[in-house]
C-alpha cells in the first residue's frame, strides 16, 4: 500500500516527538470534506487535500490537554461519574471503558430526556435492577409461564432501553461524546442542566457547543480508540490523586492526634 503524501507532509511539520506520531498513526488528522466542514472550525483547519479537510494536530494537543487536566481535577475532587455517549460503530471502545470503570454509558440511542427528565429514567434503571435481583433469586418461578414471559420481555425492553446506564445513580459530573454534531440532543439537555461536556468533534461540529473540544477524526474507530485511551488515562491519574490525598489527610490526623 503506498504511503499517504498527507502523512508525509505532516511528518516533517510537526515536532517529531511520540505524542504527534500517535496522533498521525491513528489518522486523527483527517477531517470531513470541504463542504460538509463548520466555517467556524476554520482555526483548527491545516489545509486541504482533494477535498477532505487536515486537522491542525497542534490545535488537537492544545484541546487534549486542555480535556485532559478537566477531566483529572474533576475525578480528584470526588466528581467522577462520567457518562460515555457514542452510538457510531468507531465508537465501539466505549465498551472498554465500561468495563474499566463501571460507568455508565449510551451505545445505542440517547433517550431523550436522559438527563432532563433524569426521574422518570431512574426509575427505569431501578425498575429493572428489582427484576434482575428478583429473577437471580429466583422469585419469578413462583409466576405462571405467560407471567414469566411478560416479565422477560419487560426485562429485555428496558435492558434495551437503559441497561447500559444501570451506574448512573444520579447526574453524571461531565458528559463525554464522541461527535457533539450528532448526538444534539444529549448535548443541549447538558447544557440545559450545566453539565460540563468533553467532545471529540470533528471539523463539521460547531466548536460553541462544547465547553472543552478536542479536534479530530472521529469516523475512524483507530482514532476514537486513541481519543479515549487519553481519557481513560486522566480517570486513573485523577484517581490516584483522589487516593493520595485522602492517604495524606488520614496521615496528617493520625499526627495530629499524636501530638
Amino acid at each position: 500500500m503506498p504511503i499517504d503524501e498527507t502523512v508525509l507532509n505532516l511528518a516533517d511539520v510537526y515536532p517529531q516527538d511520540d505524542a504527534f506520531k500517535e496522533m498521525i498513526d491513528a489518522g486523527v488528522f483527517y477531517g470531513r470534506k470541504k463542504t460538509k466542514t463548520n466555517p467556524r472550525m476554520k482555526p483548527f483547519i491545516f489545509g486541504n487535500r482533494n477535498g477532505i479537510e487536515i486537522i491542525d494536530l497542534q490545535k488537537t494537543a492544545v484541546g487534549l490537554q486542555r480535556a485532559v487536566a478537566f477531566v483529572k481535577e474533576k475525578v480528584r475532587n470526588g466528581e467522577d461519574l462520567v457518562l460515555f455517549v457514542g452510538t457510531q460503530p468507531a465508537a465501539h471502545d466505549l465498551t472498554d471503558l465500561v468495563k474499566e470503570f463501571n460507568a455508565p454509558t449510551v451505545t445505542n440511542r440517547w433517550i431523550g430526556g436522559t438527563l432532563t427528565n433524569f426521574k422518570t429514567i431512574s426509575k427505569l434503571i431501578e425498575r429493572l435492577k428489582s427484576l434482575k435481583s428478583d429473577r437471580a433469586m429466583g422469585l419469578h418461578d413462583k409466576y405462571t409461564k405467560k407471567e414469566r414471559l411478560t416479565l422477560e420481555r419487560e426485562v429485555a425492553r428496558l435492558e434495551n432501553l437503559v441497561g447500559s446506564l444501570h451506574t448512573l445513580t444520579r447526574l453524571p459530573d461531565i458528559l463525554l461524546v464522541i461527535d457533539s454534531k450528532f448526538h444534539t440532543t444529549a448535548v443541549r439537555e447538558a447544557t440545559r442542566l450545566h453539565i460540563p461536556m468533553v467532545a471529540f468533534d470533528n471539523t463539521d461540529a460547531n466548536p460553541d457547543h462544547t465547553d472543552y473540544m478536542v479536534v479530530g477524526n472521529n469516523a475512524a474507530r483507530g482514532s476514537v480508540k486513541w481519543f479515549l485511551e487519553k481519557i481513560a488515562e486522566a480517570i486513573h491519574e485523577g484517581k490516584r490523586e483522589a487516593a493520595k490525598l485522602v492517604t495524606e489527610e488520614k496521615t496528617g490526623e493520625v499526627k495530629e492526634v499524636i501530638k
